[in-house]
């Protein structure tokens, strides 16, 4: 291998691999996709020129066959005439117009061979354009569903168990702790108030709220007074007026005394 070829292939390894990395496979296949659909109206464009050749070369071959026609009506009708001489240059005429004809038949044959065969490289086309452009479309489907794939693996790969679980328990404890701590203050402060006096004072708040509705209700006439008690006397104790001393009444008189 000589020099020249070894520093070409050198030059086309590093700049087809630098290619190769920059080249995003996404963007070509989508580029291709348009490609693919641009070529169809280009090959229509070709297949209507080879078509048209076609009309023309049928046109041109009617065209012969009628001027044949008129010839040998003219060759005829001058043999008849007996002027051989003009019948002579009609039939000159009428050798070069089948001589055309023939030419024409013969181009109009592969004109038509041709378009046959560009309808039918049309349709291999369309049947193979089809199948890669539905090949790349499932490539960027399977491209963008690796993408996702990546995203959700980066996104699961952020999430550290063996990394929580380092300050997880000691968190955990030191909630533990505080929630405690709060639950003593809270069992301090309430055997610090005197619950006992505060119900006191809350029954004692019931009982004037139920005397004042009773006074209102007396005095709205709706309700009755409440029975007086009877309170009890003691036994009165009489003492004699001898034992009551020297300064007494001379009359008895009644004392009471309450033991």
């Amino acid at each position: 291998m000589s020099i020249w070829n070894r520093f070409s292939r050198l030059i086309r390894s590093i700049f087809g691999g630098a290619i190769s990395a920059m080249e995003d496979p996404k963007l070509i296949l989508e580029e291709n996709i348009r490609e693919l659909n641009d070529q169809v109206p280009k090959m229509n464009q070709s297949i209507a020129t080879v078509k048209a050749n076609v009309i023309l070369l049928q046109k041109e071959h009617r065209r012969y066959e009628l001027e044949q026609a008129d010839l040998t009506a003219k060759v005829r009708a001058a043999i008849q005439a007996g002027r051989d001489d003009i019948a002579q240059r009609y039939a000159v005429q009428l050798q070069q117009v089948k001589d055309a004809q023939l030419r024409t038949t013969e181009q109009l044959r592969f004109a038509e061979q041709a378009y046959e065969k560009a309808l039918q490289v049309k349709s291999a086309f369309m049947r193979e354009r089809e199948k890669k452009i539905s090949e790349a479309k499932e490539a960027l489907r399977a491209h963008e569903r690796a993408q996702w794939q990546a995203k959700i693996a980066d996104t699961l790969e952020q999430f550290e168990v063996a990394g929580v679980d380092s300050t997880h328990q000691e968190m955990v404890q030191r909630v533990n702790e505080q929630t405690a701590k709060a639950e003593a203050r809270m069992e301090m402060a309430l055997d610090s108030i005197d619950t006992e006096a505060l119900q006191i004072e809350e029954d004692a708040q019931e009982i004037r709220a139920q005397e004042l509705v009773n006074q209102m209700k007396l005095e709205m006439g709706i309700a009755e007074p409440a029975p007086t008690r009877t309170v009890a006397r003691e036994p009165e104790l009489r003492i004699p007026e001898s034992e009551a001393g020297g300064d007494a009444a001379p009359a008895e008189r009644d004392r009471t005394r309450t033991e």
